[in-house]
């Protein structure tokens, strides 16, 4: 029995329209042949979200046909038939002795199909800053005579203006994460062991929230006393007491599009000094939204933030936030002092102010947001407060 093509995400013509804004900067580029590598950008292409780019894979996009080509390992190809909205034909899984090869690897096998295909003259793109350098050196050598040229993170910049249809996507995400925190007030009680109070947390994420199912998990990360100061640890194996801090950094996931959300709470009165860090990233969160407006710039977002912030006698080392969408993170524009990155409508962020000062102190806020006509759009529902157990 052939694999079935599964539901999509979005309709056909959602993809043509993406697909359309690559190639006309492929027009611009003079490349007749892209290689997409990375796995949010062929997401973003295709629809697919399985996680198989652990080993070489690309969507070929071209400018002579309407839907791209997928080259995949063969055990990922029924997959990528069930995802993704290209005919099945357009999926070519290349034959397990490519895999731990010493010689040869799936990168010769899309190598060859280009070649097969007529692209063995002229320019092709390539994703390189994903790549290792051994093989873009392979492109450079096999490829020819064909000119093979860096495509950078145009396909990134591309998908980061949202349509509508992938804004309702990012709300649904942020409702199941407000889930996810609000089950954490819930689970999260003297004695109750940080591994069930995590398991309890992502059942909810995946469980999802108004009858939407979260449909991955992202990274989770629980960090609570003695190791509030920590941005990107795990769950310990320890338990809540009385006077726990806990900061949570969870995120709502819908067909690969992420609403991530930060959360400080504190089981008993908190510290002074957590609230009055809390009182003071509160400030600067509300300044940093005033802000944000099309024509505005990223490092003026900052700014703001960081100038209101110290105000109350704390700083913010890292950055502010970043673009989100597919995957967490986009690699383009920061809320960073210095980025010159200019806001336009259905631009989409984490404003992302987990504060890390001491080895004793650390603190989380944080909200996704879209960029509108006039202003932001926080895409949470929760109050901006610590949350008291």
């Amino acid at each position: 029995m052939a694999m079935p093509q599964g539901p999509q995400a979005f309709p056909r013509s959602e993809y043509l329209r993406r697909l359309a804004a690559v190639k006309q900067e492929m027009e611009r580029r003079d490349v007749g042949a892209l290689v997409v590598v990375l796995p949010a950008n062929i997401t973003y292409l295709t629809g697919y979200t399985a996680k198989s780019g652990y080993v070489p894979q690309g969507l070929i996009v071209s400018l002579n046909d309407e839907e791209p080509t997928f080259i995949t390992r063969r055990m990922d190809a029924p997959a990528a038939v069930h995802q993704m909205f290209v005919d099945r034909d357009r999926v070519i899984g290349y034959a397990e002795s490519l895999i731990a090869n010493p010689d040869k690897d799936g990168w010769d096998a899309i190598i060859d199909h280009l070649l097969e295909a007529g692209f063995g003259k002229g320019n092709i793109g390539i994703e390189e800053q994903t790549l290792s350098s051994q093989t873009v050196k392979k492109f450079l050598a096999r490829a020819r005579p064909a000119s093979v040229v860096g495509f950078g993170n145009a396909v990134c910049w591309i998908r980061g203006i949202k349509s509508d249809l992938e804004i309702a996507l990012m709300r649904e995400a942020a409702a199941i994460a407000d889930a996810g925190m609000m089950r954490a007030k819930e689970v999260m009680r003297p004695g109750v062991s940080e591994a069930d109070a995590a398991a309890e947390i992502i059942a909810q994420l995946v469980r999802g929230a108004g009858g939407k199912q979260g449909t991955d998990v992202a990274d989770f990360t629980l960090c609570a006393s003695p190791r509030t100061s920590t941005a990107h640890i795990t769950w310990a194996e320890d338990e809540f007491t009385n006077g726990s801090q806990i900061n949570i950094e969870l995120a709502g996931v819908r067909h690969g599009y992420t609403s991530a959300l930060m959360r400080t709470f504190s089981i008993g009165k908190p510290s002074d000094v957590l609230q009055r860090l809390h009182e003071g990233e509160v400030a600067g969160l509300e300044a940093a939204l005033a802000v944000v407006k099309p024509g505005a710039i990223c490092g003026e977002v900052a700014t703001a933030f960081n100038d209101t912030l110290k105000k109350f006698g704390f700083e913010k080392e890292s950055r502010c936030g970043y673009a989100i969408g597919i995957d967490w993170t986009e690699p383009t524009a920061s809320f960073k002092i210095g980025d010159p990155t200019i806001l336009k409508p259905n631009m989409t962020f984490h404003l992302m102010l987990g504060n890390w000062i001491d080895e004793d102190l650390g603190y989380a806020i944080s909200e996704t947001l879209r960029v509108t006509d006039v202003g932001a759009e926080t895409f949470s529902a929760l109050p901006h407060e610590i949350i008291q157990i």
